[in-house]
């Protein structure tokens, strides 16, 4: 990983921490929307589409869409849990 052009305007060590600090946050969050993507095709195709062809059927359509409105949503759930609970920890731990 390449910080050169990232540390072009950070000035003081907390600076270029920062810069570091949000890079890695956005990069974690490609990977985890890529991840969401990845499980949302494996688990939504396999239960929807029982017999693949040259197109959707609307029964198809309708499935993969309530499908993925539901996995995102549970998803998403998971996600506020897990970083409410890593806050909590993480603010415990500098007591």
């Amino acid at each position: 990983m390449d910080f050169t052009n990232l540390f072009a305007s950070a000035k003081t060590p907390q600076e270029k921490k920062d810069v570091i600090m949000n890079e890695i946050r956005n990069q974690t969050a490609v990977e985890n929307a890529r991840l969401l993507i990845e499980k949302i095709n494996e688990h939504c195709y396999e239960k929807c589409i029982p017999k693949p062809g040259t197109s959707l059927s609307s029964g198809e359509e309708s499935c993969i869409v309530k499908c993925m409105d539901k996995y995102m949503a549970a998803w998403n759930v998971v996600s506020k849990q897990y970083i409410s609970r890593a806050q909590r920890e993480g603010e415990a731990a500098k007591y």
